[in-house]
């Protein structure tokens, strides 16, 4: 095995998801922040950058819950994969609240937040989807206990 082979080989599938979803993400982000500053000015920059943070840590949570859950059984997984997506819920939900609250229309556009979230959410999973395609997992396969 050649040095560089080896070292790819060592490299976690979840570091490569997250270079898969970074690069668009990030390209989307910063197009989605120079077309919300020209239209809105300073709060559709705000809003943009503000989205681009929410939706980056969002995912990164996601990346990091799949990393801590890799040895555990498939009931535990689940268990920490459903309180973390509700926690992210409740959290983004409390946030979203503050936001609308304490923060003036004039101060944040809500448009530039809104519609740089999703992009950047489109842009997150398809990078993510095709960095896991390229991916050479090999699952096991339960024991058929019946040939046994």
């Amino acid at each position: 095995m050649t040095k560089r082979s080896n070292r790819s080989h060592l490299k976690s599938d979840e570091v490569q998801l997250l270079r898969g979803a970074l690069r668009p993400a990030l390209l989307v982000g910063l197009i989605a922040i120079v077309i919300s500053t020209l239209v809105q000015g300073l709060s559709g920059f705000i809003g943009a950058l503000l989205a681009q943070a929410v939706v980056l840590i969002y995912f990164l949570v996601h990346i990091f819950v799949s990393k801590i859950s890799r040895n555990l059984d498939p009931i535990s997984t689940m268990a920490l994969a459903m309180f973390s997506y509700f926690a992210k819920f409740l959290l983004l939900g409390a946030f979203l609240w503050a936001l609308t609250r304490y923060t003036a229309r004039s101060s944040i556009d809500r448009t530039s937040f809104g519609a740089t979230a999703i992009a950047l959410t489109f842009a997150w999973l398809g990078g993510e989807i095709a960095s896991y395609l390229k991916l050479k997992t090999h699952l096991p396969l339960p024991h058929d206990q019946r040939t046994s």
